[in-house]
């Protein structure tokens, strides 16, 4: 049996659910990326790395990106949670922008997460209000997926995060075992 850590990147609460009942499911230990450190890793086969999605960009990927060569011999994946729902085109683009060269073979998976603009820090309410007028003023019948859901969070406290996002992970890593 491998030995895994999830590491693991949560602004407001929906990537740290996720990394726990990942540790939960499959005994690997848990620990935020900031005090994660490249040498402490040499024990483990399996690193899951988790973070929010902030403007296509994966917070805590650049702990991957960073720490590549002295990880080369480990199984690798990236789960990615954000307020939108599951897009696939959406998905490519961020693998296409992050994941390049020796990052290109890592896996990427795509967790729903939540929202809720009461608990926003001033600077990430006051970026997604500025999003949402910018959107408001264009057709909704021709919305991308992460507008459409944008525009139905306006006002609203919603929680997506399911267990069952995270299915095709623990497929990966049952595959590696």
């Amino acid at each position: 049996m491998s030995k895994g850590i999830i590491l693991f990147q949560s602004k407001y609460g929906a990537i740290k659910k996720y990394a726990d009942w990942l540790a939960e499911m499959t005994g690997y230990d848990c620990a935020e990326t900031k005090n994660a450190n490249a040498v402490d890793l040499k024990p483990y086969d399996v690193i899951l790395l988790g973070g929010g999605v902030y403007a296509s960009g994966i917070a805590g990927f650049q702990f991957i990106k960073k720490n590549i060569g002295q990880l080369a011999d480990k199984k690798i994946a990236v789960f990615a949670v954000g307020a939108s729902p599951y897009d696939e085109k959406a998905i490519l683009q961020m693998r296409d922008l992050h994941f390049k060269n020796e990052l290109r073979s890592i896996p990427l998976f795509y967790c729903r997460g939540a929202w809720d603009e009461e608990t926003m820090k001033f600077t990430d309410r006051a970026l997604c209000k500025m999003l949402q007028k910018a959107v408001a003023k264009q057709n909704p019948d021709e919305y991308e997926p992460w507008q459409k859901a944008l525009m139905c969070t306006v006002g609203q406290k919603c929680d997506w995060t399911d267990q069952s996002y995270l299915e095709p992970l623990l497929k990966q890593i049952e595959k590696w075992r």
